[in-house]
């Protein structure tokens, strides 16, 4: 039998294009219904076997992926059986590289985190508090090094009221504009068309793709406030949300195409 050889076109294609997902996963917990949050509150802290079988079936789903933004990841408390969930992912699905920003601990009973799964080495790790009257909202920063030049990716979780996101999102703004090949994902609790939004897009030239699917609530979505933006110098060729009805919001993943001079390693 003889040996499939990519043709360098097809070669060049798969060195420029990156895969990612966004997911808020509610510490692994499950939620069906509006009702669910109140008759079924008492499970999002309690230990519950159901979380550890939600995660391993998401971990599934990332798989297939180059670099995963989680939120509500419990970074090892009671609600989670003191399992740090974003290091558990990692395993699961076969990332060599993770790390976690706690942002909202609840004594021993919660701990949320972003979280970061990735199959490209990073460069630069960095967590930002994010401006909030109630502290608990943070920005993961983090810097790849492709070919000589610089990729930075930021996973965030904003707070639900707007005056509170335009800070936030002002505060990001500041830390990306400058940066000529960015991604920024996560749950951003609002729409693109936003005041809030409009004016980091403004600020940055972050741009969406097209169609941008809802994600909340996951059972049936009617709200787009998970979305991955990108710089102007890159391109979104495929924006979808992945069919994982387990936490309140359904993951959000895109394959973007890298402008020259980046490239993605040949093994990663």
């Amino acid at each position: 039998m003889s040996a499939v050889t990519a043709n360098p076109a097809e070669k060049s294609a798969a060195s420029s294009r990156l895969k990612l997902i966004s997911c808020n996963i509610l510490a692994g917990g499950s939620v069906r219904k509006y009702r669910h949050y109140v008759t079924e509150g008492w499970k999002q802290v309690l230990p519950m076997r159901s979380k550890r079988e939600n995660l391993d079936r998401l971990a599934n789903l990332l798989a297939g992926f180059d670099i995963v933004g989680l939120q509500e990841a419990d970074a090892g408390s009671l609600r989670s059986g003191f399992l740090n969930q974003t290091e558990y992912l990692s395993e699961r699905a076969g990332f060599p590289y993770w790390s976690h920003q706690p942002n909202r601990k609840i004594a021993r009973f919660a701990a949320s985190s972003n979280g970061l799964l990735t199959r490209l080495k990073p460069a630069e790790v960095r967590d930002y508090a994010l401006p909030s009257r109630i502290p608990g909202r943070g920005a993961m920063w983090t810097r790849f090094d492709l070919g000589g030049e610089e990729l930075i990716v930021v996973v965030v979780h904003l707070s639900l009221g707007p005056q509170a996101r335009a800070r936030q999102l002002g505060f990001i703004a500041d830390l990306i504009w400058s940066s000529p090949h960015a991604v920024l994902m996560g749950d951003f609790n609002c729409a693109l068309d936003s005041p809030e939004m409009i004016q980091l897009r403004r600020r940055t030239g972050l741009t969406p793709g097209r169609d941008v699917p809802p994600t909340f609530p996951s059972w049936r979505p009617r709200r787009a406030i998970d979305h991955i933006l990108v710089s102007e110098k890159m391109e979104i060729d495929k924006l979808y949300t992945l069919p994982h009805a387990v936490s309140d919001h359904l993951p959000i993943a895109a394959e973007i195409r890298l402008p020259a001079p980046l490239r993605l390693p040949a093994a990663r």
